[in-house]
């Protein structure tokens, strides 16, 4: 028997998916270019070849029929999830899972996302069993991302392990004469975590600076656990309003 074969964890991917939002009511249903948006983003997961296996966590029938009406893999969770993480890890302690293998979290509203950009935040878990989870930050390029707090700000040590996220602009550039301005860095949503302690995080009390920035990773960070952050070259539009739908639609026009 191959034992060491046998340990090697597997990188599952799971979609959490709510028809109920308050900006775009109904978006994983939302047809770019007359498909799904949950469709658009299985398929693009579908072809990753790091992954195992590809579920979608949801708590609604019409997202369900969806899924299963394109041949896809869904589990039903609970519909009274506070966040989509912890809607994320009912899903995981459903499936048929190691406590070791790797749970990557890809969000149903970025239906361009690259599979580069899949392995990138799963990989650091596969090669330290030591790690927690991981996420992936992007260089900002569009100035007006700085200060918009949809997108949050991101600092790290030399280590490659975040210190803080922010809605606000971190870091703060107090000297304005500063002839080199500070490179901003902002969190794209994926995240990676091994199965246990993506188990343990849901467990754990609200964090303080949770509860003010509305970020649920900071509560790993206020408990003391390491996040790695990847710097990734990919930048991935996320779908919050009729516009970045259009803006998808614009993209895959362009690349079709």
């Amino acid at each position: 028997m191959d034992l060491q074969h046998k340990s090697q964890p597997k990188v599952v991917a799971i979609i959490p998916a709510r028809y109920h939002s308050n900006r775009f009511e109904g978006k994983p249903l939302a047809l770019i270019l007359g498909k799904p948006m949950i469709q658009r983003v299985y398929e693009r997961a579908r072809a990753v070849p790091l992954l195992s296996r590809v579920v979608v966590a949801t708590d609604d029938e019409r997202i369900a029929d969806c899924v299963r009406g394109f041949g896809g893999e869904v589990v039903m969770t609970r519909a009274d999830h506070a966040s989509g993480t912890d809607r994320l890890a009912e899903a995981a302690s459903l499936l048929d899972i190691s406590e070791q293998d790797v749970v990557v979290n890809i969000q149903g509203d970025q239906p361009l996302f690259p599979a580069e950009v899949v392995e990138q935040v799963a990989t650091p878990l596969l090669q330290d069993p030591a790690l927690p989870m991981a996420t992936l930050i992007y260089k900002i390029t569009r100035p007006e991302e700085i200060t918009d707090p949809n997108h949050v700000k991101t600092v790290f040590d030399r280590n490659g392990n975040a210190l803080y996220f922010s809605r606000s602009p971190i870091p703060f550039q107090r000297d304005p004469a500063e002839k080199i301005p500070p490179t901003y860095y902002k969190h794209l949503g994926f995240y990676a975590y091994r199965k246990g302690f993506l188990l343990t995080f849901v467990g754990l009390p609200e964090g303080e600076w949770e509860r003010f920035e509305k970020l649920e990773q900071l509560r790993a960070l206020e408990y003391g656990y390491t996040i790695k952050v990847l710097l990734t070259e990919h930048d991935s539009i996320e779908v919050d309003t009729q516009k970045d739908l259009e803006r998808v639609e614009d993209v895959l026009r362009s690349i079709c």
